[in-house]
Protein backbone atom coordinates (compact mmCIF):
# COMPACT_ATOMS: atom_id res chain seq x y z
CA UNK A 1 0.00 0.00 0.00
CA UNK A 2 1.19 3.49 -0.23
CA UNK A 3 -0.09 6.33 1.55
CA UNK A 4 -0.36 8.78 -1.21
CA UNK A 5 -2.96 6.37 -3.01
CA UNK A 6 -5.42 7.36 -0.53
CA UNK A 7 -6.27 10.86 -2.90
CA UNK A 8 -7.09 8.65 -5.94
CA UNK A 9 -10.77 7.50 -6.86
CA UNK A 10 -10.09 5.16 -10.07
CA UNK A 11 -13.20 4.62 -12.18
CA UNK A 12 -14.89 1.20 -12.28
CA UNK A 13 -17.15 0.70 -15.06
CA UNK A 14 -20.10 -2.15 -15.62
CA UNK A 15 -20.16 -4.17 -18.80
CA UNK A 16 -23.19 -5.32 -21.17
CA UNK A 17 -24.54 -7.41 -18.66
CA UNK A 18 -24.67 -4.83 -15.64
CA UNK A 19 -22.06 -6.80 -13.39
CA UNK A 20 -18.61 -5.84 -12.80
CA UNK A 21 -16.70 -9.12 -13.83
CA UNK A 22 -14.36 -7.90 -15.96
CA UNK A 23 -13.15 -5.24 -13.89
CA UNK A 24 -11.76 -7.92 -11.25
CA UNK A 25 -8.00 -6.92 -12.30
CA UNK A 26 -8.68 -3.83 -11.99
CA UNK A 27 -10.61 -3.83 -8.45
CA UNK A 28 -7.78 -5.95 -6.55
CA UNK A 29 -4.68 -3.76 -8.05
CA UNK A 30 -7.03 -0.58 -6.54
CA UNK A 31 -7.41 -1.83 -3.31
CA UNK A 32 -3.85 -3.51 -3.36
CA UNK A 33 -2.76 -0.14 -3.69
CA UNK A 34 -5.01 1.49 -1.09
CA UNK A 35 -6.68 4.07 -2.98
CA UNK A 36 -9.19 6.54 -1.25
CA UNK A 37 -12.14 4.86 -3.17
CA UNK A 38 -13.77 4.57 -6.46
CA UNK A 39 -16.00 6.42 -9.58
CA UNK A 40 -18.35 3.87 -10.38
CA UNK A 41 -20.05 3.82 -13.65
CA UNK A 42 -23.21 1.99 -14.78
CA UNK A 43 -24.22 -1.63 -13.34
CA UNK A 44 -27.58 -3.17 -12.07
CA UNK A 45 -28.74 -1.95 -8.82
CA UNK A 46 -27.88 -5.74 -7.36
CA UNK A 47 -24.73 -5.93 -9.02
CA UNK A 48 -23.90 -2.41 -7.31
CA UNK A 49 -24.83 -3.26 -4.26
CA UNK A 50 -22.80 -6.48 -4.33
CA UNK A 51 -19.76 -4.51 -5.32
CA UNK A 52 -19.56 -1.70 -2.70
CA UNK A 53 -19.81 -4.26 -0.14
CA UNK A 54 -16.92 -5.99 -1.27
CA UNK A 55 -14.90 -2.71 -1.69
CA UNK A 56 -15.63 -1.80 1.54
CA UNK A 57 -14.98 -5.09 3.31
CA UNK A 58 -11.42 -5.49 1.46
CA UNK A 59 -9.92 -2.28 1.59
CA UNK A 60 -8.07 -1.22 4.21
CA UNK A 61 -9.48 1.58 5.43
CA UNK A 62 -12.87 3.53 5.09
CA UNK A 63 -13.37 4.80 1.35
CA UNK A 64 -15.43 6.66 -0.64
CA UNK A 65 -17.56 5.47 -3.49
CA UNK A 66 -19.22 7.77 -5.59
CA UNK A 67 -20.55 8.64 -8.89
CA UNK A 68 -22.42 11.01 -11.57
CA UNK A 69 -25.64 11.29 -10.33
CA UNK A 70 -27.05 14.76 -11.23
CA UNK A 71 -29.98 13.28 -12.82
CA UNK A 72 -30.83 10.87 -10.21
CA UNK A 73 -29.09 7.38 -9.01
CA UNK A 74 -31.36 5.82 -12.13
CA UNK A 75 -28.77 7.91 -14.18
CA UNK A 76 -25.76 5.53 -13.90
CA UNK A 77 -27.63 2.37 -11.80
CA UNK A 78 -30.77 0.21 -13.75
CA UNK A 79 -33.29 -0.40 -11.87
CA UNK A 80 -32.94 2.84 -9.63
CA UNK A 81 -34.86 6.23 -10.36
CA UNK A 82 -34.13 8.34 -13.22
CA UNK A 83 -35.10 12.17 -12.51
CA UNK A 84 -35.22 15.45 -15.02
CA UNK A 85 -32.18 17.43 -16.51
CA UNK A 86 -31.72 19.89 -13.88
CA UNK A 87 -32.72 22.79 -15.95
CA UNK A 88 -36.16 21.61 -15.91
CA UNK A 89 -35.85 20.86 -12.66
CA UNK A 90 -34.88 24.50 -12.25
CA UNK A 91 -37.35 25.64 -14.37
CA UNK A 92 -40.36 24.91 -12.12
CA UNK A 93 -39.00 26.77 -9.25
CA UNK A 94 -39.63 24.96 -6.66
CA UNK A 95 -37.47 24.41 -3.79
CA UNK A 96 -38.81 21.74 -2.42
CA UNK A 97 -38.88 19.95 -5.91
CA UNK A 98 -35.03 20.41 -5.72
CA UNK A 99 -34.72 19.30 -1.96
CA UNK A 100 -36.41 16.32 -2.75
CA UNK A 101 -34.46 15.46 -5.58
CA UNK A 102 -30.93 16.17 -3.81
CA UNK A 103 -33.03 13.70 -0.75
CA UNK A 104 -33.92 11.04 -3.06
CA UNK A 105 -30.70 10.84 -5.03
CA UNK A 106 -28.77 10.33 -2.00
CA UNK A 107 -30.71 7.96 -0.67
CA UNK A 108 -30.83 5.72 -3.85
CA UNK A 109 -27.13 6.00 -3.86
CA UNK A 110 -26.92 4.75 -0.32
CA UNK A 111 -29.47 1.60 -1.01
CA UNK A 112 -26.50 0.39 -3.12
CA UNK A 113 -23.78 1.64 -1.46
CA UNK A 114 -22.75 5.02 -3.01
CA UNK A 115 -22.03 7.77 -0.58
CA UNK A 116 -20.78 10.41 -2.78
CA UNK A 117 -22.80 11.98 -5.25
CA UNK A 118 -21.23 14.59 -7.95
CA UNK A 119 -23.79 16.70 -7.75
CA UNK A 120 -25.45 19.23 -8.14
CA UNK A 121 -23.92 21.58 -10.75
CA UNK A 122 -23.46 24.80 -9.74
CA UNK A 123 -22.10 26.90 -13.24
CA UNK A 124 -24.78 29.59 -14.57
CA UNK A 125 -26.26 28.12 -18.02
CA UNK A 126 -25.48 32.05 -19.13
CA UNK A 127 -23.98 30.89 -22.34
CA UNK A 128 -25.87 28.99 -25.19
CA UNK A 129 -22.86 27.99 -26.95
CA UNK A 130 -21.89 25.80 -24.33
CA UNK A 131 -20.89 22.52 -25.09
CA UNK A 132 -21.50 20.29 -21.98
CA UNK A 133 -23.37 22.37 -19.38
CA UNK A 134 -26.24 23.69 -21.26
CA UNK A 135 -29.54 21.29 -19.09
CA UNK A 136 -27.06 20.29 -16.83
CA UNK A 137 -27.22 24.05 -15.01
CA UNK A 138 -30.54 25.17 -12.79
CA UNK A 139 -30.13 28.27 -15.13
CA UNK A 140 -28.86 31.54 -15.61
CA UNK A 141 -29.57 33.75 -13.18
CA UNK A 142 -27.19 33.30 -10.22
CA UNK A 143 -29.24 34.39 -7.27
CA UNK A 144 -32.12 31.58 -8.62
CA UNK A 145 -29.46 29.05 -8.67
CA UNK A 146 -27.71 29.84 -5.75
CA UNK A 147 -31.23 28.95 -3.91
CA UNK A 148 -31.45 25.92 -6.03
CA UNK A 149 -28.02 24.61 -5.51
CA UNK A 150 -28.13 25.12 -1.77
CA UNK A 151 -31.64 23.32 -1.62
CA UNK A 152 -30.51 20.40 -3.38
CA UNK A 153 -27.47 20.46 -1.41
CA UNK A 154 -29.68 20.02 1.95
CA UNK A 155 -31.59 17.90 0.40
CA UNK A 156 -29.00 15.20 -0.97
CA UNK A 157 -27.41 15.51 2.83
CA UNK A 158 -30.35 14.48 4.13
CA UNK A 159 -30.96 11.59 1.73
CA UNK A 160 -27.09 10.19 3.67
CA UNK A 161 -24.81 10.69 1.12
CA UNK A 162 -22.36 13.87 0.79
CA UNK A 163 -23.13 16.13 -2.41
CA UNK A 164 -20.26 18.09 -4.54
CA UNK A 165 -20.53 21.52 -6.16
CA UNK A 166 -19.07 21.42 -9.53
CA UNK A 167 -17.34 22.69 -11.40
CA UNK A 168 -15.61 25.49 -9.36
CA UNK A 169 -15.06 28.41 -10.14
CA UNK A 170 -17.97 27.89 -13.05
CA UNK A 171 -18.22 26.19 -15.92
CA UNK A 172 -21.36 27.77 -17.32
CA UNK A 173 -19.33 30.42 -19.78
CA UNK A 174 -16.77 28.03 -21.73
CA UNK A 175 -17.75 27.76 -25.48
CA UNK A 176 -14.79 24.58 -25.08
CA UNK A 177 -15.76 21.05 -23.82
CA UNK A 178 -12.97 20.18 -21.69
CA UNK A 179 -13.14 16.68 -22.48
CA UNK A 180 -11.39 17.67 -25.22
CA UNK A 181 -9.45 20.38 -24.82
CA UNK A 182 -8.48 23.60 -22.55
CA UNK A 183 -12.07 26.09 -21.97
CA UNK A 184 -10.58 29.59 -21.56
CA UNK A 185 -12.31 32.20 -19.98
CA UNK A 186 -11.69 35.85 -20.88
CA UNK A 187 -14.42 37.70 -18.50
CA UNK A 188 -13.36 40.26 -16.15
CA UNK A 189 -15.17 39.29 -13.15
CA UNK A 190 -16.94 35.97 -12.28
CA UNK A 191 -18.65 37.54 -9.57
CA UNK A 192 -21.99 36.13 -10.73
CA UNK A 193 -20.48 32.45 -11.36
CA UNK A 194 -19.33 32.48 -7.50
CA UNK A 195 -22.84 33.25 -5.91
CA UNK A 196 -23.89 29.62 -6.29
CA UNK A 197 -21.02 28.07 -4.89
CA UNK A 198 -20.80 30.46 -2.03
CA UNK A 199 -24.34 29.28 -1.55
CA UNK A 200 -23.20 25.40 -1.47
CA UNK A 201 -20.54 26.41 0.99
CA UNK A 202 -23.22 28.31 3.23
CA UNK A 203 -25.40 25.14 3.15
CA UNK A 204 -22.49 23.20 4.14
CA UNK A 205 -21.46 21.23 0.77
CA UNK A 206 -18.94 18.75 1.91
CA UNK A 207 -17.12 18.44 -1.56
CA UNK A 208 -16.47 21.11 -4.47
CA UNK A 209 -15.40 19.97 -7.92
CA UNK A 210 -13.07 21.77 -9.85
CA UNK A 211 -13.11 22.85 -13.23
CA UNK A 212 -10.64 22.09 -15.79
CA UNK A 213 -10.79 26.17 -17.47
CA UNK A 214 -8.59 28.90 -17.33
CA UNK A 215 -9.54 31.87 -15.79
CA UNK A 216 -6.95 34.85 -16.69
CA UNK A 217 -9.20 36.68 -14.62
CA UNK A 218 -8.14 35.16 -11.77
CA UNK A 219 -5.21 33.61 -12.35
CA UNK A 220 -3.12 35.29 -15.21
CA UNK A 221 -0.73 32.49 -15.82
CA UNK A 222 -3.60 30.67 -17.69
CA UNK A 223 -3.30 26.79 -15.61
CA UNK A 224 -6.73 25.70 -15.50
CA UNK A 225 -8.62 26.07 -11.88
CA UNK A 226 -7.81 22.43 -11.53
CA UNK A 227 -3.87 23.35 -11.09
CA UNK A 228 -4.40 26.66 -9.75
CA UNK A 229 -3.48 27.83 -6.64
CA UNK A 230 -4.43 31.55 -6.53
CA UNK A 231 -8.17 29.85 -7.90
CA UNK A 232 -8.68 26.78 -5.21
CA UNK A 233 -5.87 27.96 -1.89
CA UNK A 234 -6.29 31.71 -2.64
CA UNK A 235 -10.26 32.21 -3.51
CA UNK A 236 -11.91 29.05 -2.48
CA UNK A 237 -10.16 28.51 0.78
CA UNK A 238 -9.33 32.08 1.75
CA UNK A 239 -11.70 34.25 0.62
CA UNK A 240 -14.82 31.93 0.50
CA UNK A 241 -14.04 30.51 3.80
CA UNK A 242 -14.38 26.58 2.37
CA UNK A 243 -12.78 23.91 4.87
CA UNK A 244 -14.30 20.73 3.01
CA UNK A 245 -12.76 18.34 0.31
CA UNK A 246 -11.95 19.74 -2.66
CA UNK A 247 -11.66 17.27 -6.26
CA UNK A 248 -10.60 17.35 -9.14
CA UNK A 249 -12.88 16.80 -12.13
CA UNK A 250 -11.82 13.68 -14.19
CA UNK A 251 -7.82 13.50 -14.74
CA UNK A 252 -8.39 11.89 -18.08
CA UNK A 253 -10.16 14.91 -19.44
CA UNK A 254 -7.83 16.63 -22.32
CA UNK A 255 -8.29 20.37 -19.82
CA UNK A 256 -6.11 19.03 -17.20
CA UNK A 257 -4.27 15.65 -19.08
CA UNK A 258 -3.06 18.12 -21.80
CA UNK A 259 -0.61 19.90 -18.91
CA UNK A 260 2.30 18.20 -19.08
CA UNK A 261 0.53 14.39 -18.87
CA UNK A 262 -1.61 13.05 -15.74
CA UNK A 263 1.48 12.44 -13.38
CA UNK A 264 2.20 15.69 -13.49
CA UNK A 265 -0.96 17.10 -13.57
CA UNK A 266 -1.62 15.27 -11.02
CA UNK A 267 1.12 17.00 -8.68
CA UNK A 268 0.54 20.00 -9.62
CA UNK A 269 -3.64 20.06 -8.85
CA UNK A 270 -2.60 18.58 -5.14
CA UNK A 271 -0.05 21.25 -4.43
CA UNK A 272 -2.51 24.31 -6.02
CA UNK A 273 -5.15 22.42 -3.00
CA UNK A 274 -6.86 19.36 -4.46
CA UNK A 275 -7.92 16.44 -2.18
CA UNK A 276 -8.49 13.98 -4.48
CA UNK A 277 -7.54 13.14 -8.15
CA UNK A 278 -10.98 11.59 -9.29
CA UNK A 279 -11.00 9.30 -12.55
CA UNK A 280 -6.90 8.59 -12.69
CA UNK A 281 -5.71 6.17 -15.51
CA UNK A 282 -2.79 5.41 -13.97
CA UNK A 283 -3.58 4.92 -10.50
CA UNK A 284 -0.21 3.01 -9.73
CA UNK A 285 2.19 5.48 -11.14
CA UNK A 286 0.41 8.56 -10.15
CA UNK A 287 0.95 7.52 -6.39
CA UNK A 288 4.67 6.74 -7.51
CA UNK A 289 4.91 10.06 -8.73
CA UNK A 290 2.83 11.55 -5.76
CA UNK A 291 4.49 9.95 -2.87
CA UNK A 292 8.34 11.36 -4.36
CA UNK A 293 7.50 14.93 -5.71
CA UNK A 294 9.90 17.03 -4.96
CA UNK A 295 8.76 18.98 -1.67
CA UNK A 296 9.61 22.49 -3.15
CA UNK A 297 6.49 21.12 -5.41
CA UNK A 298 4.40 19.52 -3.36
CA UNK A 299 4.88 20.07 0.50
CA UNK A 300 4.82 17.20 3.19
CA UNK A 301 2.41 19.13 5.25
CA UNK A 302 -0.28 19.81 1.56
CA UNK A 303 0.03 16.09 0.90
CA UNK A 304 -0.77 15.79 4.83
CA UNK A 305 -3.59 17.78 4.72
CA UNK A 306 -5.10 16.43 1.63
CA UNK A 307 -4.77 12.93 3.02
CA UNK A 308 -6.79 14.00 5.99
CA UNK A 309 -9.59 16.09 4.35
CA UNK A 310 -9.92 12.69 2.27
CA UNK A 311 -9.93 10.15 5.72
CA UNK A 312 -12.66 13.00 7.24
CA UNK A 313 -14.86 12.45 4.33
CA UNK A 314 -14.61 9.09 3.99
CA UNK A 315 -16.02 9.38 8.27
CA UNK A 316 -18.82 11.79 7.92
CA UNK A 317 -19.98 9.84 4.91
CA UNK A 318 -20.38 6.86 6.91
CA UNK A 319 -21.88 8.59 9.76
CA UNK A 320 -24.48 10.01 7.76
CA UNK A 321 -27.53 7.95 7.66
CA UNK A 322 -29.52 7.27 4.55
CA UNK A 323 -32.64 8.12 3.75
CA UNK A 324 -36.03 6.42 2.87
CA UNK A 325 -36.53 5.81 -0.76
CA UNK A 326 -39.78 5.02 -0.92
CA UNK A 327 -41.80 6.30 -4.13
CA UNK A 328 -39.02 7.56 -6.08
CA UNK A 329 -39.75 6.11 -8.83
CA UNK A 330 -43.34 7.65 -9.09
CA UNK A 331 -42.62 11.03 -7.88
CA UNK A 332 -39.91 11.09 -10.55
CA UNK A 333 -42.51 9.76 -12.72
CA UNK A 334 -45.03 12.69 -12.00
CA UNK A 335 -42.21 15.78 -11.90
CA UNK A 336 -41.10 14.92 -15.38
CA UNK A 337 -44.26 14.90 -16.62
CA UNK A 338 -44.74 18.00 -15.13
CA UNK A 339 -41.60 19.68 -16.14
CA UNK A 340 -42.88 18.38 -20.42
CA UNK A 341 -43.80 22.13 -21.65
CA UNK A 342 -45.18 23.20 -24.61
CA UNK A 343 -43.45 26.24 -26.59
CA UNK A 344 -45.79 26.26 -29.75
CA UNK A 345 -48.97 25.72 -30.69
CA UNK A 346 -51.78 23.70 -28.48
CA UNK A 347 -50.92 20.07 -29.54
CA UNK A 348 -53.67 17.64 -29.26
CA UNK A 349 -54.52 14.68 -27.94
CA UNK A 350 -52.68 11.86 -29.76
CA UNK A 351 -54.77 8.80 -27.73
CA UNK A 352 -56.78 7.13 -30.57
CA UNK A 353 -54.66 8.62 -33.58
CA UNK A 354 -52.43 7.16 -35.69
CA UNK A 355 -48.77 8.69 -35.46
CA UNK A 356 -45.41 7.98 -37.06
CA UNK A 357 -42.78 9.04 -35.01
CA UNK A 358 -39.70 9.76 -37.03
CA UNK A 359 -36.20 10.56 -35.15
CA UNK A 360 -33.34 13.13 -35.73
CA UNK A 361 -30.66 11.82 -33.13
CA UNK A 362 -27.86 14.24 -32.79
CA UNK A 363 -26.38 12.17 -29.70
CA UNK A 364 -25.44 9.44 -31.76
CA UNK A 365 -21.03 8.65 -31.73
CA UNK A 366 -18.51 9.62 -29.00
CA UNK A 367 -16.98 7.32 -26.75
CA UNK A 368 -20.50 6.53 -25.30
CA UNK A 369 -23.62 5.33 -26.70
CA UNK A 370 -26.62 7.42 -26.10
CA UNK A 371 -30.04 6.13 -24.00
CA UNK A 372 -32.27 4.13 -26.06
CA UNK A 373 -34.46 5.52 -28.38
CA UNK A 374 -37.22 3.11 -27.90
CA UNK A 375 -39.38 3.87 -24.76
CA UNK A 376 -41.11 6.81 -26.24
CA UNK A 377 -42.92 4.63 -29.13
CA UNK A 378 -43.26 2.19 -26.47
CA UNK A 379 -44.85 4.92 -23.97
CA UNK A 380 -46.71 6.04 -26.80
CA UNK A 381 -48.41 2.44 -27.28
CA UNK A 382 -48.91 2.19 -23.88
CA UNK A 383 -50.64 5.39 -23.74
CA UNK A 384 -53.53 4.37 -26.21
CA UNK A 385 -51.42 5.85 -28.96
CA UNK A 386 -51.38 4.01 -32.35
CA UNK A 387 -47.81 4.45 -33.28
CA UNK A 388 -47.54 3.47 -37.41
CA UNK A 389 -44.39 0.76 -38.27
CA UNK A 390 -43.90 2.05 -42.03
CA UNK A 391 -41.28 3.49 -43.20
CA UNK A 392 -43.12 6.22 -44.77
CA UNK A 393 -46.09 8.52 -43.92
CA UNK A 394 -49.99 7.46 -44.75
CA UNK A 395 -52.74 9.72 -45.42
CA UNK A 396 -54.61 10.38 -42.04
CA UNK A 397 -51.12 9.87 -39.82
CA UNK A 398 -49.67 12.59 -37.96
CA UNK A 399 -45.91 12.67 -37.69
CA UNK A 400 -44.62 13.07 -34.77
CA UNK A 401 -40.92 14.17 -35.20
CA UNK A 402 -38.69 13.37 -32.11
CA UNK A 403 -35.60 15.68 -32.13
CA UNK A 404 -32.54 14.59 -29.40
CA UNK A 405 -29.75 17.33 -28.42
CA UNK A 406 -28.28 17.23 -24.88
CA UNK A 407 -24.96 17.87 -23.94
CA UNK A 408 -22.24 15.09 -24.16
CA UNK A 409 -18.87 14.68 -23.33
CA UNK A 410 -16.34 14.73 -26.10
CA UNK A 411 -19.35 16.16 -28.39
CA UNK A 412 -17.86 19.10 -29.09
CA UNK A 413 -20.53 21.23 -29.73
CA UNK A 414 -23.94 22.92 -27.86
CA UNK A 415 -26.58 22.58 -30.54
CA UNK A 416 -27.62 20.75 -33.67
CA UNK A 417 -25.17 19.44 -36.16
CA UNK A 418 -25.97 20.72 -40.02
CA UNK A 419 -26.78 16.75 -40.86
CA UNK A 420 -29.61 17.18 -37.99
CA UNK A 421 -30.75 20.16 -39.21
CA UNK A 422 -31.23 18.83 -42.66
CA UNK A 423 -32.87 16.06 -40.90
CA UNK A 424 -35.53 18.65 -39.39
CA UNK A 425 -36.00 20.25 -42.47
CA UNK A 426 -36.82 17.74 -44.35
CA UNK A 427 -38.84 15.89 -41.95
CA UNK A 428 -41.03 19.29 -41.85
CA UNK A 429 -41.28 19.40 -45.29
CA UNK A 430 -42.52 16.20 -45.89
CA UNK A 431 -45.36 17.10 -43.52
CA UNK A 432 -45.72 20.98 -42.32
CA UNK A 433 -48.27 19.95 -39.82
CA UNK A 434 -45.87 17.46 -38.01
CA UNK A 435 -45.95 17.57 -34.42
CA UNK A 436 -41.70 18.12 -32.91
CA UNK A 437 -40.83 16.59 -29.37
CA UNK A 438 -37.28 18.37 -28.50
CA UNK A 439 -35.62 16.12 -26.15
CA UNK A 440 -33.36 19.06 -25.33
CA UNK A 441 -32.58 22.43 -24.05
CA UNK A 442 -35.94 24.45 -24.96
CA UNK A 443 -33.75 27.04 -26.37
CA UNK A 444 -33.00 24.78 -29.31
CA UNK A 445 -36.32 26.01 -30.31
CA UNK A 446 -35.17 28.51 -32.99
CA UNK A 447 -33.42 25.37 -34.76
CA UNK A 448 -37.05 24.34 -35.15
CA UNK A 449 -38.68 26.77 -37.24
CA UNK A 450 -41.70 24.94 -39.09
CA UNK A 451 -44.30 21.98 -37.70
CA UNK A 452 -47.29 23.26 -36.26
CA UNK A 453 -46.82 21.78 -32.18
CA UNK A 454 -43.17 22.64 -30.37
CA UNK A 455 -42.72 20.20 -27.16
CA UNK A 456 -39.74 20.67 -24.56
CA UNK A 457 -39.10 17.51 -23.16
CA UNK A 458 -35.27 18.55 -22.31
CA UNK A 459 -33.33 15.22 -22.46
CA UNK A 460 -33.76 12.15 -24.17
CA UNK A 461 -33.52 9.40 -21.06
CA UNK A 462 -36.07 7.19 -20.68
CA UNK A 463 -37.87 8.76 -17.97
CA UNK A 464 -38.30 11.97 -20.27
CA UNK A 465 -39.28 9.82 -23.08
CA UNK A 466 -41.95 7.94 -21.25
CA UNK A 467 -43.25 11.62 -19.49
CA UNK A 468 -43.33 13.39 -23.01
CA UNK A 469 -45.72 10.35 -24.63
CA UNK A 470 -48.22 10.42 -21.22
CA UNK A 471 -48.23 14.14 -21.77
CA UNK A 472 -48.84 13.69 -25.46
CA UNK A 473 -51.15 11.34 -25.39
CA UNK A 474 -53.45 13.49 -23.40
CA UNK A 475 -52.94 16.59 -25.21
CA UNK A 476 -49.71 18.99 -23.94
CA UNK A 477 -52.13 22.29 -23.71
CA UNK A 478 -50.24 25.77 -23.86
CA UNK A 479 -47.42 27.04 -21.74
CA UNK A 480 -45.45 29.61 -21.37
CA UNK A 481 -41.67 28.99 -21.97
CA UNK A 482 -40.92 32.77 -21.32
CA UNK A 483 -39.40 31.79 -17.91
CA UNK A 484 -37.52 28.74 -18.94
CA UNK A 485 -35.87 29.71 -22.44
Amino acid sequence: MMRSARLLFPDLRAGPAGGFQQQEDRIRSCLRLGVGGFILFGGSARAVTELTRRLRSESAHPILIGADLERGAGQQFAGLASFPPLAALGALNDLEVLHEAGRLTAAEARSVGVDWVYAPVADLAVEPNNPIVGTRSFGPDPETVARQVAAWVLGCHAGGALACAKHFPGHGRTTTDSHIGLPVVHAESLADDLIPFAAAIEAGVSTVMTAHVAFPALDPSGAPATLSRPILTHLLRGRMGYEGLVVSDAMNMAGVAGAGGEQLAGVRAVAAGVDALLHPADPAGLAVVLGAADPDTLSRARLENALERVARAAEKAAALVPGDTTGARAWADATAERVVTTLRGRPPALTGVRVLVRTVDDDVGGPFPAPSRDPFTAALRRAGVTVSEAAAREDGELTVLAVYCEPRGWKGRAGLSADSVRGVHDALEEDPAALVVLFAHPRLAAAVPGGSHLVAAWGGEAVMQAAAAVRLAVGCGNSSPDSIV
